[in-house]
């Protein structure tokens, strides 16, 4: 349950959103896009407030929403025709989806995929093109609901070479510290129905005690769950 929640995020901040499973991160995003609605409040997504259905066509235009179960993302038979469905719903030509299409995978080093059946990706395969559909809106600010749970180390690398490449404000959940602090600017943390920001730099660290060695080591109770 969230309350008292209010922020403001500039077009320059990469956000690490922190705290137990349960806490409601990704309440916290489903409300940014529409998908349920607070019970008080309001809400101005580039400064335009927003209330009703037609007002969050305008959010997610704009908005880049990766969910935490790519298999909530996929639903098109191929791979083309998942990353091509949200070009083409915005007016795009056949042709220029098409374009959007290879060059968003080229992007994620995902070319070969074009063909690819969705439902028969690995795990990671399908992180990867969830993401693409993502980025192939042209969005101006991305909300990623763990990015990187169960991904492996290079896969996980590859995700952080392109947020960074893209230099996208955003909002990421996550309980992966090593991955936030090398990708996010600032670190907010949700307990209690409150989104407040970070006392210390958490987030570097517990990334710094993992590089440091692997000897078995005390997690921050912000992690637990």
């Amino acid at each position: 349950m969230l309350r008292e929640t209010s922020f403001t995020l500039s077009d320059d901040q990469r956000i690490a959103l922190i705290g137990h499973n349960g806490s409601g991160k990704t309440t916290l995003f489903h409300i940014l896009m529409g998908l349920l609605a607070p019970d008080s409040g309001s809400l101005r997504v580039f400064g335009r407030t927003v209330r009703s259905e037609d007002d969050f066509f305008f959010v997610r235009e704009r908005v880049g929403y990766l969910f935490q179960n790519s298999d909530d993302q996929l639903f098109c038979p191929t791979v083309r025709e998942d990353v091509a469905f949200g070009p083409l719903n915005l007016g795009k030509s056949p042709g220029e989806a098409l374009r959007i299409v290879r060059e968003t995978l080229s992007l994620l080093g995902m070319e070969r995929f074009e063909n690819r059946v969705s439902y028969r990706l690995s795990h990671g395969e399908k992180k990867l093109v969830a993401l693409a559909t993502v980025l192939a809106m042209g969005p101006r600010l991305l909300l990623l609901d763990e990015p990187t749970a169960g991904l492996d180390r290079d896969t996980t690398e590859r995700i952080a070479q392109v947020l960074l490449g893209l230099g996208l404000p955003a909002i990421i959940a996550s309980h992966d510290f090593d991955f936030l602090d090398r990708v996010t600017g600032e670190t907010w943390v949700l307990a209690d129905g409150r989104l407040i920001p970070a006392k210390e730099d958490v987030l570097h660290a517990h990334a710094h005690a993992h590089r440091a060695g692997g000897r078995p080591h005390h997690h921050s109770d912000l992690e637990e769950g």
